[in-house]
């Protein structure tokens, strides 16, 4: 006899698991079907978490090699790439258990096995060994997540050509590494294992790096990575890897060609949906290369079947977005209202050095659309807790429409700004006005003041600038 739930979800990452929670604490029966032996997804375990505690681990060393100009005397720092592998480590195995504990709390079984969709409300789960379980629901949630892409003809090789879930556990620092692709897993990338002191070149097929971001970011990115010994070539398209031993790239820029030699490549040129033999042929649900097509609630085409997450076409692939969908879809099956996911919300970061946060409009977008545009810009050159940091580099960028001064987009590069966009979040989703954020106070000395500034910078009235 099957199993019957109100909620069946397939996988638990940042989508899947919160999705979960929240039919719990709305009185759903619910259960969560993982194909792998650890619950929390890509995310938690080759994503977000691990490549976050390397960053912090780089800036921690990036400080202390900057000691002296603090009047701290500690010596030439010295670095034990185990110690920082068994730290990240640490890092997510108290998170994984703490997400067991989580949906234990609150009643959510989980299946372990691979989970395929049968028709009429029905999962068959492949467990282990052979046994096969059916479970019954009157809603199932996919939430599948992604991996990363390759390019054609290539295989990840644990020491030579790697993406993100093989880079994790080098066991050391290569001397020379090539990074194919600088969208936010590439910087991310490049800017750890240059703060560790390997010689970094990236090169990114599109016109400029970080190419989602306004254009005046992808500058400033540009021109700090530069300063700190970081080699760009954009408009790069890839046109050779030759192994083994070690990795040589050639590649060609508007018909030139050039070659670059590393002793470890990095694969980041993005990541596809996990929907792949599990079953969605046999729905009415609308895919196209791979992604899902949902409405508003996270509604498939086939009744009683939603998707969330990196797989679902249109929005961009971040765990805080799935985790929101999540949220939509499970309020929307309990039969309460919900509040649909507006793309131009969504605050995207990179967790690079410096940092980028940016919600809602680009200057270029907003023209597109048809809007007047003004925009006021702040530097991090002029800002007091900035200069306290030692974190000079970027700045504070409004983008508002003229007519009624309403803030349409907000980029940030510098200091915390994956801290600081969340400010910027609510402003948007609050439909706040310039002169809101001109008037409201803003501790002292904050990073944050960057934003008021910003501001006022709208309107030609910058205080410390």
């Amino acid at each position: 006899m099957p199993d019957n739930y109100d909620v069946a979800i397939i996988g638990s990452g940042p989508g899947g698991y919160v999705a979960a929670i929240r039919a719990a604490q709305l009185g759903l029966k619910t259960v969560v079907v993982e194909k792998d032996d650890k619950l929390g997804g890509a995310c938690l375990h080759v994503g977000c978490i691990p490549t976050k505690a390397l960053l912090h681990n780089a800036e921690v060393y990036e400080y202390v090699r900057e000691a002296k100009e603090y009047g701290i005397q500690c010596g030439e720092p010295s670095l034990d790439w185990s110690v920082v592998q068994a730290r990240k480590d640490g890092i997510v195995k108290k998170h994984a258990k703490g997400l067991e504990f989580l949906l234990k709390k609150n009643k959510v079984e989980t299946v372990r096995g691979w989970g395929r969709l049968a028709g009429g409300g029905r999962l068959l789960v492949e467990q282990a060994g052979g046994a096969a379980r059916e479970i019954t629901a009157r809603a199932i949630l996919l939430a599948s997540g992604s991996e990363a892409r390759m390019l054609p003809g290539l295989q990840p090789d644990p020491a030579l050509v790697v993406t993100n879930r093989e880079i994790l556990e080098l066991k050391q620092i290569p001397r020379r590494m090539v990074i194919v692709g600088a969208g936010a897993v590439g910087v991310e990338f490049a800017s750890i294992f240059r703060s560790f002191g390997a010689e970094i070149t990236l090169l990114e097929m599109l016109p400029r790096i970080v190419p989602f971001e306004d254009e005046e970011i992808s500058k400033e990115l540009e021109r700090v990575y530069k300063k700190r010994g970081i080699g760009v070539q954009t408009a790069a398209k890839v046109e050779e890897v030759r192994t083994p031993g070690k990795v040589s790239v050639d590649y060609t820029v508007n018909g030139k060609r050039g070659s670059v030699e590393a002793d470890a490549l990095l694969v980041a040129v993005g990541r596809k949906p996990n929907t792949e033999n599990i079953g969605l042929e046999k729905t009415r649900a609308r895919v196209e290369q791979g992604f899902v097509h949902v409405n508003e609630y996270q509604q498939t085409g086939e009744p009683g079947l939603y998707a969330i997450g990196d797989i679902v076409a249109g929005m961009p692939q971040l765990a805080h977005v799935a985790s929101m969908q999540g949220i939509v879809a499970v309020t929307h099956i309990a039969g309460r209202p919900a509040k649909p996911v507006r793309r131009d919300r969504i605050p995207a970061c990179t967790y690079s050095q410096p940092e980028i946060g940016s919600v809602g409009l680009t200057e270029a977008q907003a023209r597109q659309q048809g809007y007047e545009v003004k925009t006021g810009k702040f530097s991090f050159m002029a800002n007091s807790r900035a200069s306290i940091l030692g974190r000079h580099d970027g700045f504070v960028k409004i983008v508002a429409e003229q007519k009624h001064d309403e803030v349409l987009g907000v980029h940030i590069i510098g200091p915390m700004a994956t801290e600081m966009i969340a400010e910027a979040v609510m402003a948007l989703e609050l439909e706040a006005t310039v002169d809101e954020m001109m008037y409201t106070i803003h501790a002292h000395p904050t990073l944050a003041e960057a934003l008021f500034d910003a501001g006022n910078a709208v309107k030609g009235m910058t205080i410390n600038a």
